[in-house]
């Protein structure tokens, strides 16, 4: 008989297995860390792992089944956290320099929300210095670690795509929910009106399993909306008769690899299969959202980054000559070339002579964005697009091309400077590569993202992508 591989399996059927104690917490802890030292050098998904907290953590939810309690659903669920999520005590650096030996104080509402239902805590994942997204590697970070059976699954952040576009270069499940939704107390972000917390998980039920944890209201953060709680599980069904879908044109034209256009209209016909109904229409001012993103990315970057400058906390340069010596050393050596980039150019498109020109007209891009958007919701319950313009590593290019590492976003940004709900979903596979296609959903509507998510998983068999090790 074939041995049990528990890092194969996904976080709902590990749950089963608890509850029936066919396994124990234990035993998953184990096997997940045996798999972490086996593939770990090859995927570098992890900055920190937190070995002893998860020992410890998963006694705890030993014990209570044991005495004959229901645990929650993620109870004794292997998680990792993406290390720009403060975790009170455990190291958080946001892959930087500038924050290399802090260690938070207080732990981020989203987190607080999974320890509390007895989520086990392997370790921070990797990212690019404060998630800014210049020298992405989809093969490192938190979806890799789901992709490679290092752990269930995954927190992540998306400020343009960074959910949804390492989940679909991995052929995992993404999530970027409404803005508003999932708490942002205790992410470390640069771009605070872009940004938002979600889950990366294996399956369309798994992510259905973490909405329902870490959704809902939170009075510590302002942007945080009163809204009634889901259960996104109900969900979980393959009727999608009647949906109406939007196919956006200017998504589909030139720069799109041909064989990702294929595959998800493929998808798209297996909702139709299914009883919904698809038609071409158009998002006319998506051209124009990568310059406004960039714009108020960069601006609200030189804001916020401005508090990392050697006297309050994070590193400080050890030796200068005055106060203003001791803010150019500290941010100079603190900070990597792309941030830094984006200071210089979030500081420019802000000042007194160049606001008007740039940052205000971004800002009303913007609104003209979330007017098409809105627009057509009137008509459509979902819009699918694909989520990157190439699959794997091409799409991902080098430092030295960054106009064609910062468009590597044109087909996610626009859903952030909406601040509505979009989720990354396994479509097929090119050239031995995932492909993934882009659902998005009207603010709050995240059950109707997800029951068309489901139906095309259901009625496709397209399973997680495994990395080659």
């Amino acid at each position: 008989m074939k041995a049990l591989k528990l890092h194969e399996l996904t976080a709902h059927e590990i749950r089963d297995m608890l509850r029936k104690r066919e396994i124990s917490a234990i035993e998953v802890i184990e096997d997940t860390y045996c798999r972490i030292d086996s593939v770990e050098d090859s995927i570098n998904s992890f900055i920190t792992l937190t070995r002893e907290k998860a020992y410890e953590d998963a006694k705890k939810v030993e014990k209570t089944i044991k005495e004959g309690q229901e645990p929650p659903d993620l109870a004794g669920i292997p998680m990792a956290v993406k290390d720009n999520i403060c975790t009170e005590g455990i190291r958080t650096t946001c892959a930087s320099g500038m924050l290399a030996d802090f260690v938070p104080p207080y732990s981020a509402e989203v987190y607080e929300r999974l320890v509390n239902d007895s989520c086990i805590t392997i370790g921070k994942t990797n990212m690019d210095e404060f998630a800014m997204g210049d020298l992405g590697n989809p093969c490192d970070g938190s979806a890799a670690a789901v992709a490679s059976g290092e752990v269930c699954f995954s927190l992540g952040s998306d400020m343009g795509g960074s959910i949804r576009q390492f989940a679909a270069l991995c052929g995992v499940v993404g999530m970027k929910p409404t803005y508003g939704l999932v708490s942002r107390y205790g992410l470390i972000t640069s771009a605070p009106s872009l940004d938002q917390i979600g889950p990366i998980t294996r399956d369309v039920h798994d992510c259905a399993l973490v909405m329902n944890c870490i959704a809902g209201h939170d009075s510590k953060d302002s942007a945080s909306v009163r809204i009634q709680a889901e259960d996104y599980r109900s969900a979980l069904i393959s009727d999608v008769k009647g949906f109406r879908i939007g196919i956006p044109k200017e998504y589909f034209g030139e720069g799109t690899d041909n064989g990702i256009k294929k595959l998800i209209l493929e998808q798209i016909k297996v909702l139709e299969d299914l009883g919904a109904h698809g038609e071409e229409m158009s998002l006319p001012h998506s051209e124009y959202a990568m310059q406004a993103y960039h714009i108020i990315a960069s601006a609200e970057a030189s804001s916020n980054l401005a508090r990392y400058d050697g006297v309050r906390y994070g590193f400080r340069a050890g030796q200068y000559d005055n106060l203003e010596d001791l803010y150019v050393k500290t941010r100079s050596r603190g900070f990597g070339a792309g941030v830094k980039r984006s200071i210089m150019l979030g500081a420019y498109v802000l000042s007194s002579d160049r606001y008007d020109f740039y940052y205000k007209k971004a800002l009303q891009i913007r609104t003209l964005i979330r007017e098409d958007f809105n627009r057509a919701f009137e008509k459509y319950d979902v819009i699918i697009t694909p989520v990157t313009p190439g699959v794997g590593l091409d799409s991902w290019k080098k430092i030295e091309d960054t106009i064609s590492v910062y468009m590597t976003d044109v087909y996610t940004a626009p859903v952030n400077i909406a601040g509505i709900a979009a989720m990354s979903v396994p479509c097929g596979v090119k050239d031995g590569l995932p492909v993934s296609m882009q659902i998005i959903g009207r603010p709050f509507d995240e059950k109707r993202i997800l029951q068309a998510a489901f139906a095309c998983e259901q009625n496709s068999r397209i399973g997680g992508y495994q990395h080659e090790i």
